[in-house]
């Protein structure tokens, strides 16, 4: 490794590999889901609004099921990324890994859930001071005249079930860039009913 974090070492799997690729993508995920300090965790969200504007936020990944394609995140039912994916359910994800020096930017069609089993389960399973954001008593990016005014229902007896959302993103597409001293690798995988068909693609 030299001073400046590159790699002079032999290459990873994944840098002539496209199942190496693919595999190391789900990985990364994974990880996120499992580990609060690894890079997938903390992806950016991106939507349309009904402007036509890109929307572009922080969110915590939840679940990863690599078999369904499906990434789940939750968020409050009032906020305005419920309004962007409801009337345009296309979206991106987007993890940056600085240890791993690879980039991914997963499309995905969005599905919204509240009431049902997907978001029932999901709900029993989270722990009580996450249930603290969805008590505030105002909805998220709403005006305040005092950034000390934000409320919260303590004595809400759904603990703030009611603002609960489930956003699930079954992808589509998955960009995979690797940056690399040797020359950097760039892959794209496109789902079809067949599996997953990849390609690589100039860096």
């Amino acid at each position: 490794m030299t001073a400046d974090g590159n790699d002079t070492g032999a290459a990873p799997d994944h840098y002539s590999d496209l199942d190496a690729v693919l595999e190391t993508a789900w990985a990364l995920l994974e990880a996120g889901v499992a580990d609060r300090a690894a890079a997938a965790h903390t992806p950016v969200l991106a939507s349309v609004d009904a402007g036509g504007a890109p929307q572009a936020r922080t969110v915590v990944l939840r679940g990863c099921d690599r078999a369904a394609r499906q990434l789940r995140i939750h968020t409050d039912r009032r906020s305005d990324k419920v309004d962007d994916l409801r009337a345009n359910p296309n979206a991106v994800l987007h993890v940056y890994a600085p240890s791993e020096k690879i980039q991914l930017r997963l499309h995905a069609d969005a599905s919204l859930h509240t009431d049902d089993r997907v978001a029932v389960r999901a709900w029993e399973a989270t722990r009580w001071f996450s249930r603290i954001c969805y008590q505030v008593t105002k909805a998220p990016g709403a005006r305040l005249d005092d950034p000390g005014d934000v409320a919260f229902d303590a004595d809400a007896t759904n603990e703030g079930a009611e603002h609960f959302m489930v956003v699930r993103l079954q992808v589509t597409t998955l960009e995979w860039l690797y940056l690399d001293r040797r020359g950097h690798r760039r892959a794209r995988f496109s789902w079809s009913g067949e599996g997953w068909s990849g390609e690589w693609l100039v860096p």
